[in-house]
C-alpha cells in the first residue's frame, strides 16, 4: 500500500513539474500592422504638445438644447419619491415574537436598524437600503453569519 501511495506521488509531482511556465520566445513582428505617421505630424507637435494643439473652433452650439434636457430630467427627478432597489430580508413569518427577537439580535449583535413589518399574515424582519444588488452584497455576507436565512429581495427605496 506504501509503495502505491509513493508511486502516485512521484507521478503527480512530475506531472506538476513540466507545467511550469516557460517564456515565450516567438517572433511576432510578421503579422504585426504597421503604422507609418502623417509626414506633418512632427512639425505639429515639436516642443510642448499643449502649445502646438490646433485650435478648433466649435460649429454647433448646444448649450440651449442641453440645458432644456437637463431642465426636464431635474424636474422629473423631483417627482419621484422612490427608487428600485434592495434590502436584506432577515425573518418572514407568523411568529411576531420571534420577529421581535430577531429585530432584537440584529441591533444587540450586528448593531444593525431592522425594519419590522407586518404584511398579513406574515411577519416581516428587514435590513438596510441598497441600490443596487453588489452594494447589498457585503452587509448580506455579515448578516449570514448570523441568520443563515438571510435573503436579499427587491425593494422600492424611498429617496425623500
Amino acid at each position: 500500500m506504501k509503495e502505491l501511495l509513493i508511486v502516485v506521488l512521484l507521478i503527480s509531482s512530475v506531472g506538476a513539474f513540466a507545467q511550469r511556465n516557460k517564456p515565450v520566445q516567438e517572433d511576432l513582428t510578421a503579422i504585426r500592422p504597421h503604422f507609418t505617421p502623417p509626414p506633418d505630424t512632427g512639425k505639429h507637435y515639436a516642443g510642448n504638445p499643449l502649445k502646438n494643439v490646433p485650435v478648433v473652433k466649435p460649429v454647433l452650439v448646444v448649450n440651449q438644447k442641453v440645458d432644456f434636457v437637463l431642465d426636464s430630467i431635474d424636474k422629473l427627478n423631483l417627482l419621484r419619491k422612490s427608487l428600485p432597489g434592495f434590502t436584506i430580508q432577515v425573518y418572514s413569518g407568523l411568529n411576531s415574537e420571534e420577529a421581535r427577537s430577531t429585530k432584537k439580535r440584529l441591533l444587540d449583535e450586528l448593531s444593525m436598524r431592522a425594519d419590522m413589518q407586518y404584511l398579513q399574515p406574515k411577519w416581516r424582519v428587514r435590513v438596510g437600503n441598497y441600490f443596487t444588488s453588489l452594494d447589498a452584497q457585503k452587509d448580506l455576507v455579515r448578516v449570514k453569519r448570523a441568520f443563515s436565512n438571510a435573503i436579499l429581495v427587491p425593494e422600492s427605496i424611498p429617496i425623500r
